[in-house]
């Protein structure tokens, strides 16, 4: 197995961006899939493409690209162009294309493990390319959700009832290790830890390098780790300067601007905006997004840790945990539109996950490795849900408490108990 996906992977595992692919297509003349290296955008591409140029390793495909994109494009379509980036003047032929069979719909699809730098000579697709966000594999998709309980239907109020899902916490602990990535699907800790040290030396060697701008092997590393450190916290830049930064000092601003950036374009993190809702009181809110990786088994192999010590270590463990929830949540409501946020005030108060809907429902959720702490999670949520001015945005449409284990039931006072192996779209 390799980082960059060329091995022979498992059999195919239905993908819940199966279906958008598909509805977007029908309704677009293009689809740009953007998602981290070995996600899995390659082969779920190729399921619906009728012609495909992977121009990663065909070196023919890439000249024609550069100097008669119109070999490629005339394909019988859908035509997969994947890792399009690496020519990057193929979008404004594709928007062209696409402007010059309108209404032809789904014609292309582009598929990127990297987004290029701004380019004024690059035209907007808007009305011409979708684009569909694809992560590594959530818990339902590797088979490790029963996905009974419907996100979807707690945003709406529906009813919220499941039995335990048997997924016991050394369970979670392998798929925080193990991850969402296809070809891990049958892996275990222990070759899943080795893959990912190969994946992040490539990140780091390789993929950030090939962005453009010089960068400091060493200097990124230690990004890694500082990030990984403070999973699912609003960690401060100056902080993650001195620590990037080492015994030589902190690195200048830009310079880590500058890496963050490289990151976000490789897909690898996925911070988490702050929600600013009117508030009752007028105690100051956060602005600073959380930090995540784009999936837990990134920051797990950054730290060089395993099984072993997450089980050691519950408390830090429950960072790790958030991240995976996160992702999971991320990907359940993609297709509603649904967007993850965090919240947060000046004194310290906090709720782990706030979800927005187009329609300007929300809902607010805490997470809890351990179901034990739900009580005191199910009152912080009361408290907060009472301190929004809901005047102004709406009541909740759900309170929740996602945790590792148990039941999925509604609680007497309205807050849901939703274990993560129940968790659906």
């Amino acid at each position: 197995m390799k980082p960059d996906g060329s091995a022979e992977g498992p059999a195919y595992r239905p993908r819940l961006v199966d279906d958008q692919l598909r509805n977007r297509l029908s309704g677009i003349g293009a689809v740009l899939i953007e998602g981290p290296r070995a996600c899995g955008k390659t082969v779920t591409a190729s399921r619906v493409a009728r012609t495909t140029f992977r121009l990663d390793v065909d070196g023919a495909a890439r000249g024609a690209a550069a100097t008669a994109p119109s070999l490629l494009l005339d394909g019988d379509p859908p035509v997969l162009l994947d890792e399009w980036q690496l020519e990057p003047a193929l979008w404004n032929h594709v928007r062209r294309a696409v402007d010059d069979r309108s209404p032809a719909k789904g014609l292309f699809i582009l598929t990127g493990s990297a987004t290029p730098s701004d380019d004024a000579n690059r035209h907007s697709g808007a009305g011409r390319i979708a684009t569909i966000q694809m992560r590594p594999m959530s818990l339902l998709e590797t088979g490790h959700s029963t996905g009974e309980v419907s996100m979807a239907a707690v945003l709406d109020g529906g009813e919220v009832r499941a039995l335990d899902a048997g997924l016991d916490v050394p369970k979670l602990i392998d798929r925080i290790c193990i991850g969402g990535w296809p070809l891990l699907l049958d892996a275990t800790a222990v070759d899943a830890a080795e893959w990912l040290v190969d994946y992040l030396d490539q990140i780091v060697l390789v993929d950030v390098s090939a962005l453009g701008a010089r960068r400091d092997p060493t200097n990124v590393r230690r990004l890694l780790t500082a990030l990984a450190r403070n999973v699912g916290t609003d960690v401060k830049v100056a902080s993650l300067a001195r620590d990037v930064g080492g015994p030589a000092g902190p690195i200048a601003r830009e310079t880590l601007d500058n890496y963050l950036d490289a990151l976000w374009r490789l897909r690898l993190v996925e911070d988490a905006p702050a929600w600013a809702p009117h508030m009752r009181s007028a105690t100051p809110l956060r602005a600073a997004s959380t930090r995540y990786f784009v999936d837990p088994s990134l920051a797990v192999a950054a730290l060089g840790q395993g099984p072993q010590q997450l089980m050691a270590d519950l408390n830090a463990t429950g960072f790790f945990f958030e991240n995976l929830v996160v992702r999971d949540v991320r990907v359940y409501l993609q297709q509603f539109g649904g967007q993850v946020h965090h919240w947060g005030d000046a004194n310290q108060n906090e709720v782990d996950v706030v979800v927005t809907m187009p329609d300007g429902r929300w809902g607010a959720f805490e997470v809890k490795l351990n179901p034990d702490d739900a009580g005191k999670a199910a009152a912080k949520l009361t408290r907060f849900a009472s301190k929004v001015d809901q005047t102004k945005v709406g009541a909740p449409s759900a309170l929740g408490v996602i945790t590792s284990t148990g039941y999925a039931y509604r609680r007497a006072d309205g807050v849901l108990m939703l274990p993560i192996g129940s968790l659906g779209p």
